[in-house]
């Protein structure tokens, strides 16, 4: 058993029963919570409560088996569950190196880090440690924000310039990299254009809707093949009549019924690593963010399992 640095991670419940461990020399896959936002928007902290909510609506899934699919995730990968990475809400680079460390060492044992935010700023340390193992990584990104906005002044490191940050780092293949669910009012001009002179390739949820939802995946999956995928799904990619507690809420998105419909979609790509984030309990319904996360958090599980 490689022992990890005891100052990575804090003891919690395991998600849907798995057990806390750090033994990772049988499992396949492994959860991490990430408890941290950046603490900056003016009224919509409270991403940083996003795995505790996620992991208590859990229990209300037991252990059940989506339709397409007659395999038991916690018994298929040997998932464990890490706990929380030992994060300080607020304070970004003490928080990055920790997120960095954490994923990498769950995918140095050879697990695929399945991890719950946390806001959008989660995703940039995690792109560092997987880009770093995985050479010519590409990124599947849902959201309804490209999150590659311009740097303003010293706040670099935002949960709105994670792919700016990650395309100027070159951590990540940026030109078969995709934003996909793009749309709502944005204070900057041009953003998407802006985000495809990063090189990424942008579908806005216009285009994905006119161009019918199964045609996009289609092309998408064709363009990626076998390469090594990082799953990010924001969860405001879903409408806020679906999921209304999250950091940035955007009318236009999909129903709960299309976007699980995606995931499944999805079943067969080369995913190496799964980043949920943006689940906002202060301003959730009844618990019905965190269930819907908790449900893409066992749907990306059955994705691994189904790898090639």
């Amino acid at each position: 058993m490689t022992t990890p640095d005891p100052h990575l991670f804090r003891p919690t419940a395991g998600f849907l029963g798995a057990p806390f461990s750090h033994d990772l020399g049988g499992a396949k896959a492994a959860i991490l919570g990430l408890p941290f936002d950046c603490g900056a928007d003016a009224s919509r902290i409270g991403s940083r409560s996003g795995p505790t909510a996620i992991r208590e609506q859990a229990k209300r899934l037991g252990r059940p088996y989506p339709p397409f699919s007659s395999v038991d995730p916690i018994v298929e990968l040997g998932l464990v569950d890490c706990g929380d990475a030992r994060v300080a809400p607020g304070r970004i680079d003490e928080s990055y190196e920790v997120i960095e460390a954490a994923v990498g060492f769950i995918a140095d044992q050879g697990a695929v880090p399945v991890t719950m935010g946390g806001d959008g700023a989660v995703t940039l340390p995690q792109l560092r440690a997987m880009g770093r193992r995985h050479p010519g990584l590409v990124v599947l990104h849902f959201d309804a924000h490209t999150d590659a906005y311009p740097i303003e002044g010293q706040n670099r490191f935002t949960n709105a310039t994670t792919f700016t940050c990650a395309a100027e780092e070159n951590v990540i293949d940026t030109a078969s990299s995709y934003h996909i669910g793009t749309r709502g009012p944005c204070r900057f001009p041009d953003i998407v254009e802006r985000a495809r002179k990063l090189g990424y390739q942008v579908v806005t949820a216009d285009e994905m809707y006119a161009r019918n939802i199964a045609n996009v995946i289609a092309a998408v999956r064709e363009a990626i093949g076998d390469r090594p995928v990082y799953l990010c799904w924001d969860m405001d990619f879903f409408d806020p009549s679906c999921a209304p507690g999250v950091c940035d809420p955007t009318w236009g998105g999909v129903s709960a019924r299309e976007g699980l419909g995606i995931l499944q979609s999805l079943a067969g790509m080369n995913i190496v690593a799964c980043d949920v984030n943006t689940v906002s309990p202060p301003h959730d319904t009844a618990g019905m963010t965190a269930l819907l996360a908790a449900t893409v958090m066992l749907l990306c599980l059955h994705l691994v399992c189904l790898r090639p």
